[in-house]
Protein backbone atom coordinates (compact mmCIF):
# COMPACT_ATOMS: atom_id res chain seq x y z
CA UNK A 1 0.00 0.00 0.00
CA UNK A 2 1.59 3.26 -1.12
CA UNK A 3 1.16 7.03 -1.22
CA UNK A 4 0.27 9.03 -4.35
CA UNK A 5 0.60 12.81 -4.57
CA UNK A 6 -1.91 14.81 -6.61
CA UNK A 7 -1.25 18.34 -7.91
CA UNK A 8 -4.37 20.45 -8.65
CA UNK A 9 -5.38 22.54 -11.64
CA UNK A 10 -7.14 25.87 -11.98
CA UNK A 11 -10.30 26.81 -10.16
CA UNK A 12 -9.40 26.30 -6.49
CA UNK A 13 -7.37 29.49 -6.01
CA UNK A 14 -8.29 31.56 -2.96
CA UNK A 15 -6.88 34.47 -0.99
CA UNK A 16 -5.41 32.30 1.78
CA UNK A 17 -3.82 29.64 -0.44
CA UNK A 18 -0.31 30.44 0.87
CA UNK A 19 -1.13 30.90 4.55
CA UNK A 20 0.26 27.52 5.68
CA UNK A 21 3.60 28.24 4.02
CA UNK A 22 3.90 32.01 4.49
CA UNK A 23 6.58 31.71 7.18
CA UNK A 24 7.98 28.30 6.22
CA UNK A 25 11.77 28.51 5.66
CA UNK A 26 11.74 25.56 3.26
CA UNK A 27 9.24 27.35 0.99
CA UNK A 28 10.84 30.81 1.04
CA UNK A 29 12.72 30.46 -2.24
CA UNK A 30 9.61 29.18 -4.07
CA UNK A 31 7.60 32.18 -2.87
CA UNK A 32 10.40 34.56 -3.88
CA UNK A 33 10.70 33.00 -7.33
CA UNK A 34 6.92 33.21 -7.79
CA UNK A 35 6.89 36.88 -6.85
CA UNK A 36 9.64 37.56 -9.39
CA UNK A 37 7.85 35.64 -12.15
CA UNK A 38 4.53 37.39 -11.43
CA UNK A 39 6.10 40.81 -11.07
CA UNK A 40 4.26 41.34 -7.80
CA UNK A 41 4.17 39.94 -4.29
CA UNK A 42 2.79 36.40 -4.40
CA UNK A 43 0.49 37.01 -1.41
CA UNK A 44 -0.96 40.13 -3.01
CA UNK A 45 -1.48 38.26 -6.28
CA UNK A 46 -3.31 35.42 -4.51
CA UNK A 47 -5.55 37.85 -2.62
CA UNK A 48 -6.70 39.80 -5.69
CA UNK A 49 -9.67 38.89 -7.87
CA UNK A 50 -7.31 38.62 -10.85
CA UNK A 51 -5.95 35.36 -9.37
CA UNK A 52 -8.32 33.59 -11.78
CA UNK A 53 -6.73 35.25 -14.81
CA UNK A 54 -4.66 32.71 -16.69
CA UNK A 55 -1.40 34.65 -16.46
CA UNK A 56 -1.57 34.73 -12.66
CA UNK A 57 -3.46 31.50 -12.01
CA UNK A 58 -0.97 29.09 -13.55
CA UNK A 59 2.19 30.31 -11.76
CA UNK A 60 0.20 30.74 -8.53
CA UNK A 61 -1.02 27.14 -8.58
CA UNK A 62 2.44 25.77 -9.30
CA UNK A 63 3.94 27.94 -6.55
CA UNK A 64 1.33 26.82 -4.00
CA UNK A 65 1.83 23.17 -4.85
CA UNK A 66 5.62 23.37 -4.67
CA UNK A 67 5.61 25.43 -1.47
CA UNK A 68 3.46 22.82 0.26
CA UNK A 69 5.62 20.03 -1.09
CA UNK A 70 8.73 21.74 0.29
CA UNK A 71 7.13 21.73 3.71
CA UNK A 72 6.06 18.10 3.52
CA UNK A 73 8.70 16.17 1.62
CA UNK A 74 10.94 15.37 4.60
CA UNK A 75 7.98 14.16 6.69
CA UNK A 76 6.15 12.06 4.12
CA UNK A 77 6.79 8.45 3.10
CA UNK A 78 8.24 8.17 -0.41
CA UNK A 79 5.34 8.38 -2.87
CA UNK A 80 4.68 5.56 -5.31
CA UNK A 81 3.80 8.13 -7.95
CA UNK A 82 2.91 11.76 -8.68
CA UNK A 83 0.19 13.04 -11.00
CA UNK A 84 -1.03 16.50 -11.92
CA UNK A 85 -4.32 17.82 -13.24
CA UNK A 86 -3.92 20.26 -16.17
CA UNK A 87 -1.39 22.92 -15.05
CA UNK A 88 -0.85 20.67 -12.04
CA UNK A 89 1.05 18.28 -14.29
CA UNK A 90 3.80 20.91 -14.61
CA UNK A 91 3.99 21.15 -10.81
CA UNK A 92 3.98 17.35 -10.61
CA UNK A 93 7.13 17.27 -12.73
CA UNK A 94 8.83 19.68 -10.34
CA UNK A 95 7.79 17.48 -7.40
CA UNK A 96 9.18 14.47 -9.27
CA UNK A 97 12.51 16.21 -9.90
CA UNK A 98 12.21 16.74 -13.67
CA UNK A 99 13.16 20.40 -13.18
CA UNK A 100 13.58 22.89 -10.37
CA UNK A 101 11.16 25.52 -9.08
CA UNK A 102 12.68 28.30 -11.20
CA UNK A 103 12.10 26.33 -14.38
CA UNK A 104 8.64 25.20 -13.32
CA UNK A 105 7.38 28.71 -12.62
CA UNK A 106 8.99 30.17 -15.75
CA UNK A 107 7.33 27.43 -17.82
CA UNK A 108 4.00 28.05 -16.08
CA UNK A 109 4.17 31.71 -17.06
CA UNK A 110 5.11 30.83 -20.64
CA UNK A 111 2.32 28.25 -20.84
CA UNK A 112 -0.26 30.81 -19.72
CA UNK A 113 1.10 33.41 -22.13
CA UNK A 114 0.86 31.03 -25.09
CA UNK A 115 -2.63 29.87 -24.17
CA UNK A 116 -3.84 33.47 -23.89
CA UNK A 117 -2.16 34.47 -27.15
CA UNK A 118 -3.40 31.57 -29.27
CA UNK A 119 -6.82 30.86 -27.76
CA UNK A 120 -9.84 32.40 -29.46
CA UNK A 121 -11.72 35.16 -27.62
CA UNK A 122 -14.86 34.47 -25.58
CA UNK A 123 -14.04 30.87 -24.79
CA UNK A 124 -13.91 28.84 -21.60
CA UNK A 125 -14.66 25.61 -19.77
CA UNK A 126 -17.67 24.12 -18.01
CA UNK A 127 -18.31 20.91 -16.11
CA UNK A 128 -21.02 18.51 -17.26
CA UNK A 129 -22.17 15.84 -14.83
CA UNK A 130 -24.72 13.12 -15.47
CA UNK A 131 -24.09 12.14 -19.11
CA UNK A 132 -21.91 9.30 -20.34
CA UNK A 133 -19.13 9.97 -22.82
CA UNK A 134 -21.00 8.89 -25.94
CA UNK A 135 -23.99 11.10 -25.12
CA UNK A 136 -21.72 14.04 -24.35
CA UNK A 137 -19.70 13.53 -27.52
CA UNK A 138 -22.93 13.72 -29.52
CA UNK A 139 -23.75 17.06 -27.90
CA UNK A 140 -20.20 18.32 -28.44
CA UNK A 141 -20.36 17.40 -32.12
CA UNK A 142 -23.72 19.13 -32.45
CA UNK A 143 -22.57 22.36 -30.77
CA UNK A 144 -18.92 22.64 -31.82
CA UNK A 145 -17.42 22.01 -28.38
CA UNK A 146 -14.86 19.50 -27.12
CA UNK A 147 -14.28 17.17 -24.16
CA UNK A 148 -11.34 18.78 -22.35
CA UNK A 149 -11.05 16.53 -19.28
CA UNK A 150 -12.61 13.14 -18.52
CA UNK A 151 -12.96 12.87 -14.73
CA UNK A 152 -15.29 9.87 -14.57
CA UNK A 153 -17.87 7.89 -16.51
CA UNK A 154 -20.37 10.77 -16.22
CA UNK A 155 -18.19 13.70 -15.13
CA UNK A 156 -16.49 15.78 -17.82
CA UNK A 157 -15.06 19.22 -18.49
CA UNK A 158 -16.04 20.70 -21.86
CA UNK A 159 -14.32 23.55 -23.68
CA UNK A 160 -15.27 25.86 -26.51
CA UNK A 161 -16.70 29.21 -27.47
CA UNK A 162 -19.01 30.73 -24.86
CA UNK A 163 -22.02 30.75 -27.21
CA UNK A 164 -21.46 27.09 -28.03
CA UNK A 165 -21.04 26.22 -24.35
CA UNK A 166 -24.32 27.96 -23.50
CA UNK A 167 -26.12 25.97 -26.22
CA UNK A 168 -24.57 22.71 -25.04
CA UNK A 169 -25.50 23.52 -21.44
CA UNK A 170 -29.16 23.96 -22.40
CA UNK A 171 -29.16 20.68 -24.33
CA UNK A 172 -27.36 18.82 -21.53
CA UNK A 173 -29.77 20.08 -18.88
CA UNK A 174 -32.65 18.96 -21.07
CA UNK A 175 -31.18 15.45 -20.81
CA UNK A 176 -30.97 15.67 -17.01
CA UNK A 177 -27.33 16.72 -16.67
CA UNK A 178 -25.90 19.24 -14.23
CA UNK A 179 -23.75 22.00 -15.73
CA UNK A 180 -21.32 24.26 -13.86
CA UNK A 181 -19.42 27.16 -15.39
CA UNK A 182 -15.74 27.17 -14.38
CA UNK A 183 -13.55 30.24 -13.69
CA UNK A 184 -11.25 29.42 -16.61
CA UNK A 185 -11.28 31.67 -19.66
CA UNK A 186 -9.35 29.62 -22.20
CA UNK A 187 -10.45 26.42 -24.00
CA UNK A 188 -7.70 24.33 -22.41
CA UNK A 189 -7.13 20.76 -23.61
CA UNK A 190 -9.13 21.26 -26.80
CA UNK A 191 -8.08 21.60 -30.47
CA UNK A 192 -8.79 25.33 -30.18
CA UNK A 193 -5.36 25.66 -28.55
CA UNK A 194 -3.48 23.66 -31.20
CA UNK A 195 -1.39 26.70 -32.10
CA UNK A 196 0.13 26.75 -28.59
CA UNK A 197 1.50 23.20 -28.72
CA UNK A 198 4.60 23.67 -30.88
CA UNK A 199 5.86 26.86 -29.18
CA UNK A 200 5.37 25.34 -25.74
CA UNK A 201 7.18 22.19 -26.86
CA UNK A 202 10.03 24.46 -27.98
CA UNK A 203 10.07 26.17 -24.58
CA UNK A 204 10.19 22.79 -22.84
CA UNK A 205 12.92 21.53 -25.14
CA UNK A 206 15.04 24.59 -24.38
CA UNK A 207 14.60 24.18 -20.61
CA UNK A 208 16.93 22.20 -18.31
CA UNK A 209 14.94 18.98 -17.98
CA UNK A 210 15.87 15.49 -16.87
CA UNK A 211 14.01 12.22 -16.44
CA UNK A 212 11.62 12.31 -13.46
CA UNK A 213 13.14 10.82 -10.30
CA UNK A 214 9.71 9.75 -9.02
CA UNK A 215 7.17 7.76 -11.08
CA UNK A 216 4.89 10.22 -12.85
CA UNK A 217 1.76 9.62 -14.94
CA UNK A 218 0.92 11.72 -18.00
CA UNK A 219 -2.51 13.29 -18.14
CA UNK A 220 -3.15 12.55 -21.82
CA UNK A 221 -2.86 8.77 -21.53
CA UNK A 222 -1.98 7.82 -17.89
CA UNK A 223 1.29 6.28 -19.05
CA UNK A 224 4.50 6.69 -17.04
CA UNK A 225 6.77 9.52 -18.19
CA UNK A 226 10.28 8.11 -18.10
CA UNK A 227 12.50 10.42 -20.12
CA UNK A 228 13.05 13.93 -21.41
CA UNK A 229 11.39 13.35 -24.78
CA UNK A 230 8.22 12.04 -23.15
CA UNK A 231 8.16 15.04 -20.82
CA UNK A 232 8.31 17.49 -23.72
CA UNK A 233 5.68 15.59 -25.68
CA UNK A 234 3.12 15.03 -22.93
CA UNK A 235 3.31 18.49 -21.36
CA UNK A 236 2.91 20.22 -24.72
CA UNK A 237 0.34 17.84 -26.23
CA UNK A 238 -2.00 18.25 -23.25
CA UNK A 239 -2.64 21.89 -24.18
CA UNK A 240 -4.83 20.76 -27.09
CA UNK A 241 -5.68 17.17 -26.12
CA UNK A 242 -8.16 15.67 -23.68
CA UNK A 243 -6.88 15.00 -20.16
CA UNK A 244 -7.84 11.43 -19.23
CA UNK A 245 -7.94 11.96 -15.47
CA UNK A 246 -10.16 8.95 -14.76
CA UNK A 247 -7.51 6.77 -16.42
CA UNK A 248 -4.81 8.43 -14.32
CA UNK A 249 -6.68 7.58 -11.12
CA UNK A 250 -7.24 4.00 -12.27
CA UNK A 251 -3.58 3.57 -13.19
CA UNK A 252 -2.51 4.98 -9.82
CA UNK A 253 -4.76 2.46 -8.07
CA UNK A 254 -3.46 -0.41 -10.21
CA UNK A 255 0.11 0.59 -9.32
CA UNK A 256 -0.64 0.18 -5.64
CA UNK A 257 -1.63 3.67 -4.50
CA UNK A 258 -4.11 3.41 -1.64
CA UNK A 259 -3.40 6.71 0.13
CA UNK A 260 -3.84 9.91 -1.90
CA UNK A 261 -2.75 13.35 -0.72
CA UNK A 262 -3.64 16.45 -2.72
CA UNK A 263 -1.11 19.27 -2.56
CA UNK A 264 -1.86 22.94 -3.21
CA UNK A 265 -5.24 24.66 -2.89
CA UNK A 266 -8.63 22.97 -2.81
CA UNK A 267 -9.67 19.33 -2.44
CA UNK A 268 -11.32 18.53 -5.79
CA UNK A 269 -8.85 15.79 -6.74
CA UNK A 270 -9.18 14.09 -3.35
CA UNK A 271 -12.98 14.16 -3.71
CA UNK A 272 -12.76 12.54 -7.14
CA UNK A 273 -10.65 9.72 -5.74
CA UNK A 274 -13.19 9.28 -2.93
CA UNK A 275 -16.03 8.86 -5.43
CA UNK A 276 -14.19 6.37 -7.63
CA UNK A 277 -12.14 4.46 -5.03
CA UNK A 278 -13.91 4.54 -1.66
CA UNK A 279 -11.64 1.73 -0.43
CA UNK A 280 -8.72 4.18 -0.42
CA UNK A 281 -7.72 6.89 2.05
CA UNK A 282 -7.67 10.38 0.57
CA UNK A 283 -7.28 13.91 1.90
CA UNK A 284 -6.14 17.33 0.77
CA UNK A 285 -3.44 19.31 2.57
CA UNK A 286 -5.89 22.20 2.99
CA UNK A 287 -8.13 20.01 5.13
CA UNK A 288 -5.53 20.08 7.91
CA UNK A 289 -4.64 22.92 10.24
CA UNK A 290 -0.93 22.33 9.65
CA UNK A 291 1.48 20.57 7.32
CA UNK A 292 2.55 18.41 10.26
CA UNK A 293 -1.05 17.22 10.59
CA UNK A 294 -1.18 16.30 6.90
CA UNK A 295 2.06 14.34 7.11
CA UNK A 296 0.94 12.54 10.28
CA UNK A 297 -2.33 11.56 8.60
CA UNK A 298 -0.50 10.13 5.57
CA UNK A 299 1.79 8.04 7.75
CA UNK A 300 -1.07 6.74 9.88
CA UNK A 301 -3.23 6.01 6.84
CA UNK A 302 -0.50 3.85 5.35
CA UNK A 303 -0.14 2.02 8.64
CA UNK A 304 -3.89 1.37 8.83
CA UNK A 305 -3.91 -0.18 5.37
CA UNK A 306 -0.95 -2.49 5.96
Amino acid sequence: MSLALLCPGQGAQHAAMFERVRDLPAARDVLEIASAVLGRDVFTAAAGESRFDNALAQPLLCAATLAHWRGLREALPAPVLVAGYSIGELAAHAVAGTFNADTCLALAARRAQLMDATGPADTGLQAVLGLDRSALHALCDAHGTFVAIANGHDHFIVGGAQASLHALADAARAQGAEVRVLPVHVPAHTPLLAAAVAPFAAALDAAPLQAPRLPLLAGIDARPVRDRAATVHTLSAQLAQTIEWAQVMRQAFERGARVFLQLGPGNALARMVALSYPCCEMRAVEEFQSLEGAAAWARSALERLR
